[in-house]
């Protein structure tokens, strides 16, 4: 190292990311040229060489602390973070204790999303200690008492577990004769590590609901995704089903464009239904027309006779 600039957190020219022109994301760089210059000389002092404080832009210095390199966890925080946890306490409470003992938000160096993150990470930690492999003993158990169990586990490069699927010979079996049409919900939470249940649900031939596969993943996003549905395939000898059904997920439905081609995605009506009162809740004639649209949506057995009521 031989010299070292620091300059402000809007210097420098803004980098589009988006090739949206209608959705242009919101820039921070507006070439503010305040800076400072050091460099070091051979005695290994430094030396200043550049001072320009000027800025383009209004002072905000109070919101220094929302910077990433600014907030930390203490270890008090941490500790109790913890044993709240374990205790069962949500995280929201123990974070508006932490605001009233510090004496108001603005004194915390941190914020509910950096409290949120380190319990992951603690939880993560306890998964790889041991629940990793007694899950692994479990499923070579279940793999000796009956060779159609099927199950996968993928590991990071650090040889972390990351996701998780598995299905039984019922499963395997039911899902020949009734994987035609699936559903995929991943609005299930295993609590202690908040990783995503997410299971494979058809339905037979006596209208009842029937389990096709489960996975436990460590982020809602398409890789993980994209690794569930080709274990899933695998599985499944290969056989995609023709429809599934999904929430409104993007990067499941990247996902499901990557791995089922021809599979056709449908929303579940229960995600669809639930935004009703958010969009027409605050009209005086919502109450009375409400039951029209439940008969609308649940009793309409053509696209015309939909389109009508």
């Amino acid at each position: 190292m031989r010299n070292v600039t620091f300059e402000c957190s809007r210097g420098g020219k803004a980098k589009v990311k988006t090739t949206n022109p209608v959705k242009p994301q919101p820039q921070t760089k507006i070439e503010c040229p305040s800076r400072l210059n050091f460099a070091i000389c051979p005695d290994g002092k430094w030396r200043l060489n550049r001072v320009a404080l000027e800025q383009n832009h209004e002072y905000s210095p109070g919101k220094s602390k929302f910077y990433k390199s600014n907030r930390v966890l203490d270890e008090h925080v941490k500790r109790k973070l913890i044993l709240n946890d374990k205790a069962g306490i949500p995280l929201y409470k123990t974070y508006d204790s932490l605001q009233i003992q510090a004496g108001g938000h603005d004194n915390l160096e941190y914020n509910q999303k950096d409290c949120r993150h380190h319990l992951h990470t603690e939880r993560h930690k306890l998964l790889v200690e041991g629940d990793a492999e007694v899950m692994h003993s479990y499923f070579m158990k279940m793999k000796a008492d009956n060779s159609d169990f099927f199950f996968a586990m993928d590991l990071d490069d650090k040889g972390r577990l990351r996701n998780i699927f598995w299905a039984d010979a019922r499963s395997r079996a039911a899902c020949k004769e009734f994987g035609d049409v699936v559903t995929f919900d991943t609005t299930y939470l295993v609590n202690k590590y908040d990783m995503p249940f997410a299971p494979f649900v058809g339905v037979n031939h006596h209208g009842q609901s029937i389990l096709l596969g489960c996975g436990l993943i460590s982020h809602e996003d398409t890789k993980s995704f994209s690794w569930l549905f080709k274990t899933w395939m695998t599985c499944m000898w290969g056989c995609a089903p023709k429809a599934i059904i999904t929430d409104q997920c993007m990067a499941m439905k990247n996902a499901i464009e990557d791995v089922f081609s021809n599979t056709r995605q449908r929303w579940c009506i229960w995600h669809i239904l639930k935004k009703v009162p958010e969009k027409l809740g605050k009209y005086d004639a919502y109450k009375s027309i409400s039951p029209c649209l439940q008969s609308v949506v649940y009793d309409s057995l053509t696209k015309d006779e939909f389109e009508d009521a």
